[in-house]
């Protein structure tokens, strides 16, 4: 339950706290005092969106913090599961920057808005009139059935299986599209992949074929070149070879009478030996220049095909070809074995199905069983809350598979003898709205773990003797609840445990709410001045001085 709540520079309120009592809380004050700026402070701990706007001083930053006891809630396991420490003291902590950035922090350590919307909903619920209104959506009323039939792991488990369902289906349907596509390439590729198979291309291979046709092409001219110098190097009547030769004689005689000129030779000789070298060298390839028409017409058609393909192609290289070749092979493989992974995928659809269609029925026969025990329990309630002729039934309708299951839920109601129930938004009145929406809390509180409710003027469109039964039902729910309820009825008021009053302070320079715990004396006073305006009369203030003990 909650046991302490800070406001801190947010809106109106400057500063504000409140120890709860653990039964039953009444807060009241005039419109306007502050009483919604307190619930959304605390939808702020419930993961709301925050807005630097809502500073009351724009050059501080704003704390909502709230501590909650959880001895004896089990809450453990749900901190467990977003790694969270436990301890039965827990304090939630939402921070609003003077820049507008929002920080939340469970027990000091920081969470991101789905971890504190996970924890804090497990804490305390808000209902407020805007949750009157969703009471005629088929969405709330499916979550209220669900809630009462705790069907929270089967509709988990549905949910799982449902999102496997769509996933496999989303990859099915991406297989299929990139199916039909390649399908429609697949001719073109296949004579593209042919096209370059068949000319089975060599790393390397131009450039060669390049060199190839150009000694081909010059054939006469390089023969005739590299023979001649041929015969400068080598040749019987004063070769080059046979003038070195002779220098190197020369050079060996004078080292002879010179040792260090040894060194002179040496160098001739190397060159001797090297001139000799290259000359066998330019002999042995001038003897492979020959004039072939025939291969140097094959050359020429070979690289006319490489050049054709590298234009058709839009590369540079032939190892550019290759590996389109390559990629092209990969493609038609990939065709070719579609059918098998469209197969396999189709199998993964339909157990996926299955398995989703089975837990939904699951989920959808137990919320068949509890139907009948909902209708009984809620017509007992507003028979209760002077709704005396009234009559309900819940319809189930079969529906395509959603993220709920395959379940519509409708409440059908009347509030009139005679009258065919409708659909609740079509028939219902603002006052059984707030009845129907009593009773159905009411009889979800003690199927759910929730320490801390909050009602927030769920007594709008009643009076009177409804009104005392709506707060006899807040007592009853408060023997297991925390109950806090903001109310406009002095019968519901004089009912509480604990009285609390939201007031405008006009002292300073701006206004601020304030709120503070009555004593005995003052909660008499106010709920007499409910009863009897501002100045209420003695025995105005002695029968809420009596409706106080009385409950």
């Amino acid at each position: 339950m909650l046991s302490n709540l800070l406001i801190k520079n947010y809106a109106l309120i400057k500063q504000l706290e409140m120890s709860p009592d653990p039964g039953l809380n009444i807060i009241t004050g005039e419109t306007g005092a502050g009483k919604s700026i307190m619930l959304g402070a605390i939808g702020l701990l419930l993961g709301n969106r925050a807005d630097a706007k809502s500073l009351f001083d724009a050059t501080e930053k704003c704390i909502i913090e709230g501590s909650f006891n959880l001895s004896g809630y089990d809450m453990a396991p749900n901190f467990d599961e977003e790694n969270l420490d436990f301890s039965d003291e827990c304090i939630i902590r939402r921070e609003i920057s003077v820049s507008g950035k929002s920080r939340a922090f469970i027990n000091d350590t920081p969470v991101n808005l789905e971890t504190l919307r996970k924890i804090s909903s497990q804490l305390l619920d808000i209902h407020s009139q805007h949750d009157s209104i969703m009471l005629g959506t088929n969405e709330f009323q499916l979550q209220a059935v669900d809630a009462f039939a705790g069907n929270s792991e089967l509709l988990a488990d549905y949910q799982g299986r449902f999102q496997q369902y769509k996933n496999a289906s989303r990859v099915l349907e991406t297989l299929q599209a990139q199916a039909a596509q390649l399908r429609r390439e697949f001719d073109f590729d296949q004579f593209l992949y042919q096209e370059l198979n068949a000319a089975s291309l060599q790393t390397g291979e131009q450039e060669n074929l390049e060199q190839e046709l150009a000694i081909l092409e010059n054939a006469v001219e390089i023969r005739e070149r590299l023979q001649l110098a041929y015969t400068y190097l080598d040749n019987p009547d004063g070769s080059i070879l046979e003038l070195l030769k002779t220098a190197v004689g020369s050079l060996s005689q004078a080292s002879r009478l010179v040792p260090s000129y040894d060194n002179l030779r040496q160098r001739a000789q190397s060159a001797l030996i090297e001139l000799r070298d290259l000359a066998d060298e330019i002999d042995s390839i001038s003897s492979t220049v020959d004039l072939d028409h025939n291969r140097t017409e094959l050359v020429r058609e070979r690289l006319d095909l490489i050049y054709l393909l590298l234009k058709k192609h839009q590369v540079t290289s032939v190892d550019e070809l290759i590996t389109l070749e390559a990629t092209l092979q990969a493609k038609l493989n990939t065709v070719l074995n579609l059918d098998e992974e469209l197969s396999q995928s189709r199998k993964k659809v339909d157990s996926s199905l299955e398995a989703m269609l089975k837990s939904a029925k699951k989920l959808s026969a137990r919320r068949h069983q509890v139907t009948k025990q909902i209708e009984s329990l809620l017509l007992e309630r507003l028979v209760e809350l002077g709704i005396p002729n009234a009559s309900l039934s819940i319809k189930i309708s079969e529906i395509t598979p959603g993220s709920s299951g395959i379940d519509s839920v409708i409440f059908l109601f009347s509030g009139n003898k005679g009258i065919m129930p409708q659909e609740l938004k079509q028939v219902a009145s603002g006052g059984e709205f707030s009845r129907l929406m009593m009773v159905i809390k009411y009889i979800l509180a003690d199927k759910r773990k929730l320490p801390t409710i909050i009602f927030d003027e769920i007594d709008t469109g009643v009076s009177g003797e409804i009104a005392k039964k709506m707060a006899r039902m807040m007592q009853n729910m408060s023997s297991n609840h925390q109950i806090i309820a903001i109310t406009h009825l002095h019968q519901i008021a004089s009912s509480g445990n604990a009285h609390y009053f939201v007031y405008k302070d006009h002292s300073s320079e701006k206004t601020v709410s304030k709120i503070k715990k009555l004593s005995s004396d003052e909660r008499v006073m106010e709920i007499a001045q409910m009863i009897g305006g501002h100045n209420p009369s003695d025995s105005v203030i002695s029968n809420a001085r009596e409706m106080i003990l009385n409950n």
